[in-house]
């Protein structure tokens, strides 16, 4: 959705690596947004974003349609079935967002016709829902996940990340820290003292607010009360900075 980072050119330039062209859609997509001012506030950096794509030396086409080219008739949503993991993480708290992400890429999709596309694992559960997008839809299209690009102090990269004051970007490397700390001590903690142990990590942090922590079936992405034998584990993680939503997660075993 523009705002480009580091985050999204190792996407590109993985992309690069692996095809002869890459097209990049630069798009903010108003389906997706349950919150209007969240959508009137994203960053919209066009013209840096073509100057740092050019960084990259390689065939790459940009595809930045306008609100009308993809929505003719009217700005709505398709109710999809992603078999339930649509429910769980960020679609509790954010309604309706996951029809939005799945409208909108199967229109480009439909446009570009990929054969590959690729996404970054800082969306996990988003990442998820492509994979359950392009088989519903039938679409000829392999799903490549990447991997998360962090700041030098951990903090995942997002575009969201320029609108943090310098007390919110000191305080926010906190969430990938204690996401760390549950990393290692996955095996010797119950899930319900893992739990509490992240409460505990936020509770006197006054720029920080825990939003939710989950700890979930990798697949599944339902959460989890016990630990069993032979299934992976994510944590899942939402903070918010003042108005500013930061997310982030991390595989555990």
């Amino acid at each position: 959705m523009g705002a480009l980072h580091e985050g999204h050119l190792s996407l590109v330039e993985q992309a690069s690596k692996e095809n002869d062209c890459v097209v990049v859609s630069i798009f903010v997509n108003p389906t997706q947004f349950n919150n209007p001012q969240d959508l009137e506030k994203y960053p919209r950096t066009f013209e840096s974003d073509i100057i740092l794509l050019k960084t990259i030396k390689s065939n790459i086409f940009i595809f930045s349609p306008k609100v009308s080219d993809l929505y003719p008739n009217n700005i709505q949503s398709t109710n999809y079935d992603f078999s339930g993991i649509e429910n769980e993480m960020e679609g509790k708290h954010r309604k309706g967002h996951f029809n939005g992400v799945g409208t909108v890429l199967n229109i480009l999709f439909r446009i570009v016709k990929p054969k590959k596309a690729y996404f970054g694992e800082k969306d996990f559960q988003q990442l998820q829902i492509v994979k359950k997008l392009v088989e519903i839809e039938a679409l000829p299209i392999s799903i490549i996940g990447c991997p998360i690009i962090r700041e030098k102090s951990g903090l995942a990269m997002s575009s969201r990340n320029k609108r943090l004051s310098d007390n919110q970007l000191n305080e926010a490397p906190l969430i990938f820290k204690t996401l760390s700390e549950i990393q290692e001590k996955f095996n010797d903690l119950t899930i319900s003292e893992l739990y509490d142990l992240v409460k505990e990590r936020f509770s006197n942090k006054t720029s920080l607010e825990l939003e939710y922590f989950e700890i979930a079936d990798e697949n599944t992405l339902k959460t989890v009360t016990v630990k069993r034998k032979n299934v992976n584990y994510r944590a899942f993680i939402a903070v918010f900075a003042g108005g500013i939503r930061l997310i982030d997660n991390i595989a555990l075993n």
